[in-house]
């Protein structure tokens, strides 16, 4: 069993929660009972003083981390149930604070009973000696492509989070759709959703619940296939893809709210994202039908700034 030890906290940690700092050190070697068990007998020290586990520690101070049992695991290893050793992720963004990730369809954002491959679980394989992993800030569905934002360090991550809970980010996706869209100029879609049905078989249906609003530009219009530019005004699960389906234009390849057919792949996109004096874009990596082209993409950024 190693000994105690004494960690600085680095300024990307700085502002946590003591037990938030601890179980992020730790990354998932200790159980969070166990390191409650250890600040409330004071084997936990800061600046060699007894601390709550909800004081927010700073940079530069030290922490006595007890001796424990890391089942011959470095504090850098990465997590028990890692992604393949294969598996990559391309950064579309990168700056000290923020990351990019260019998300693609059928990956999972987060983790969860049976899924051990996700963009989070390979971030902290490919971050693991970062002091603070990059942590992800919003979502997007497992079979949704596009922008996905993570913070590099704690102030980041409470600021982002602040932003999306206030709508202080806009977001801007490209969704190819079934039919020929009805309107020919940008209209606002205001609907009520909510989550039906058992654990695990949940659908969200429209007529009832949060409301839901969003503005619709048509980018091209085709007697099989549409191609729109969504801009999210609210955050529900699965917004988009009940809004549209509801209105009798699925989007293309969604199996859950539309029709299964012969697209293996669905059709939406985070294509941009602004917040504060940023603006970030990623065009989808579509072809032959479904190429978004420069006059398309153009207008669609517009619909970010109306």
């Amino acid at each position: 069993m190693p000994e105690a030890q004494i960690v600085i906290v680095t300024q990307a940690e700085s502002g946590q929660k003591l037990l938030q700092f601890l179980e992020r050190r730790l990354r998932g070697a200790v159980p969070r009972p166990a390191i409650q068990r250890w600040i409330r007998k004071g084997s936990v020290r800061v600046d060699k003083g007894r601390r709550k586990p909800f004081d927010r520690i700073q940079a530069g101070q030290a922490v006595r981390i007890p001796p424990y049992d890391t089942g011959n695991r470095s504090p850098h290893s990465p997590p028990p149930h890692p992604p393949p050793e294969n598996a990559r992720l391309t950064i579309a963004y990168q700056d000290a604070h923020l990351l990019g990730v260019a998300k693609p369809a059928g990956l999972a954002a987060h983790g969860g009973d049976k899924v051990d491959d996700s963009v989070a679980a390979r971030l902290s394989v490919l971050y693991r000696n970062d002091d603070f992993r990059p942590t992800l800030v919003h979502r997007l569905d497992r079979d949704t492509s596009g922008l996905l934002l993570a913070a590099r360090d704690y102030a980041t991550l409470r600021r982002l989070n602040d932003l999306f809970a206030t709508g202080g980010v806009a977001k801007v996706y490209l969704a190819w759709v079934v039919g020929a869209w009805p309107e020919t100029d940008t209209v606002l879609l205001e609907d009520r959703l909510e989550k039906r049905g058992a654990p695990g078989a949940e659908r969200v249906g429209a007529g009832s619940g949060k409301p839901a609003r969003a503005r619709v530009t048509p980018l091209a219009v085709g007697r099989r296939f549409s191609l729109l530019a969504v801009r999210l005004l609210t955050g529900r699960t699965h917004q988009i893809r009940v809004q549209l389906a509801s209105r009798g234009h699925p989007v293309v390849g969604d199996r859950k709210y539309g029709r299964a057919d012969e697209h293996p792949h669905m059709r939406l996109h985070c294509y941009a994202m602004r917040m504060e004096d940023r603006t970030l874009t990623l065009p989808p990596r579509w072809s032959g039908r479904w190429e978004v082209g420069p006059d398309a993409l153009r207008e669609g950024l517009r619909s970010l700034f109306d």
